[in-house]
């Protein structure tokens, strides 16, 4: 295993260089320079134009760029941001990514669970009126044009309703006279969000010792004490009214993605636990005798888990760039929407740096999906 794992961290090492190198000719390819923006002013005379290309480092030779764009990379050292000065693009990057993350991992997690549960139970009792009806609703949600539905959303929910904003991140009138800034109080409440699901997890793993994890109200009464214990906390700090703002904009987007991939998992789960059903060692778990719930869950279940997995996987990975359309249609300020607008005002060190950064989730994304099959299916060994 181990032998394994170091072959595949070449791997990643050499793909990321071909990336980042396929990255950087596609760039300089294209007609004109990061210069451009600046340089077809008119007013500007040549000694400036030549001044500018110089402070961009573009009167260098192209070996000599990419050997610096290299060790750029390796640094962490993006440039600039245009459109965010004097931010560096790093400094855009982390600002925006914990925003992106909060929407896709709750949304992920949320979608995961329940369409993983109800895609298990359509496919063990196949056929019915339930079954039909879950599996018409499951393709018209994940067929579904993502921005109509967003819109609708928002006019239902928001507008007629009333029950939830219209959009962006925050309202300017509850933080006019905040004490603390908006994202200490998102970093806050992403430092919550984790230690609970660190206190869950450890909690589900000491109930799994304890032999009491089959017994369904221990889970959900320390989920319970650990929501209410958050809540009592962020009640008494004194800035609870903001955190209670920021929660009310992420209701929507969270919902609508939810919904979405909600339905994808669910289908993915019914049609690979349909294909487990038919293999020859669940036809040979029943003929031992072993309970149906058994035979679902640790027989067919965690098989047909394989697929969505991976696909839980790769939309985690390629998440940063998939929340264009959902967080531009609810103007929430996270990567999707830095990107479009990095590529609308030309800011191509920030779109740059993000792609980059997208590269290295996608391939970091796949390593841990092969890791993760180990654990999955036992049939599966590496050497």
């Amino acid at each position: 295993m181990a032998g394994y794992l170091l072959r595949r961290l070449l791997q990643v090492l050499v793909t990321l260089f071909l990336f980042v190198t396929l990255s950087f000719f596609l760039i300089q390819a294209q007609p004109g320079d990061y210069s451009s923006f600046y340089s077809l002013n008119p007013k500007l005379p040549p000694e400036v134009q030549s001044r500018v290309r110089a402070q961009f480092g573009l009167d260098r030779p192209l070996g000599e760029q990419y050997l610096l764009h290299l060790k750029n990379f390796a640094t962490g050292n993006f440039g600039v941001s245009f459109s965010h000065y004097p931010q560096s693009v790093l400094e855009v990057i982390l600002e925006r990514l914990p925003r992106t993350a909060a929407l896709f991992l709750t949304a992920t997690v949320v979608s995961f669970y329940a369409g993983f549960f109800l895609g298990k139970m359509l496919a063990w009792r196949r056929g019915g009126w339930v079954e039909y009806s879950a599996t018409i609703s499951g393709v018209a949600l994940f067929t579904v044009f993502t921005p109509w539905f967003a819109l609708m959303m928002i006019w239902l929910f928001a507008f007629k309703l009333g029950w939830f904003p219209l959009g962006k991140f925050l309202d300017p009138l509850v933080w006019r006279n905040a004490p603390v800034s908006a994202n200490q109080v998102f970093g806050y409440m992403l430092f919550t969000g984790a230690a609970i699901a660190v206190i869950l997890f450890l909690a589900m793993l000491l109930l799994a010792q304890l032999g009491l994890r089959r017994r369904g109200w221990l889970p959900a009464a320390v989920a319970i004490i650990c929501v209410a214990s958050a809540v009592i906390a962020w009640a008494g700090s004194g800035v609870g009214y903001l955190a209670l703002d920021i929660l009310k904009h992420m209701v929507l987007p969270i919902a609508t993605l939810t919904l979405i991939s909600f339905a994808g998992t669910m289908l993915l789960t019914r049609n690979s636990m349909l294909e487990t059903l038919r293999e020859d060692y669940i036809t040979a778990a029943r003929a031992k005798g072993l309970p149906e719930k058994v035979v679902r869950d640790r027989h067919a279940a965690r098989n047909a888990l394989l697929p969505v997995v991976t696909s839980l996987v790769f939309s985690l990975a390629f998440a940063v760039d998939g929340g264009v359309i959902t967080e531009s249609v609810f103007s929430w300020p996270g990567m999707g929407l830095t990107l479009l607008d990095a590529v609308l005002s030309e800011d191509l060190p920030l779109a740059m740096g993000a792609l980059v950064f997208v590269g290295l989730l996608a391939l970091v994304a796949h390593a841990v999906a092969d890791v993760l099959y180990v654990y999955l299916d036992p049939r599966i060994r590496y050497q």
